[in-house]
């Protein structure tokens, strides 16, 4: 089973003003996501599995700063903080595992049927034919 990643950048909180810089961002809002290369069966969906967190960052005064551009570069930029930031390795495992339950379950729900019925088939209007 091979398994790619990605991020996603949902959201970052900046201050507007601060440390003599404008836009420093304190918090990243991110999600990262794995895909599987097996496809669930009879379908063309991949098994995948996310994590979502938030990171916060500090800007010092003098260290190197790098302004907020709206672009893929800055988005790559901030990815390497993430990283640098994060135990990526573990959150690979994490994703990995939960992609491999999926894919061979060991546990599964069970539920008293007069609590939750089972939906009742829909069905198709015959059509007349004359």
């Amino acid at each position: 089973m091979a398994n790619t990643y990605s991020w996603t950048i949902n959201q970052m909180n900046a201050h507007i003003q601060a440390e003599g810089e404008s836009n420093v961002i304190y918090t990243v809002h991110w999600s990262y996501l794995a895909t599987s290369s097996e496809k669930k069966p009879g379908t063309d969906v991949h098994y995948s599995a996310s994590q979502i967190g938030a990171q916060n960052f500090t800007y010092v005064k003098g260290e190197p700063f790098v302004p907020y551009e709206n672009t893929e570069a800055f988005e790559n930029v901030v990815i390497g903080w993430l990283e640098g930031a994060l135990d990526v390795d573990a959150m690979k495992k994490s994703l990995d595992q939960n992609i491999d339950l999926q894919i061979h379950p060991v546990n599964e729900d069970l539920y008293f049927s007069w609590q939750n019925p089972p939906t009742p088939p829909v069905e198709e209007e015959e059509e007349e034919s004359e």
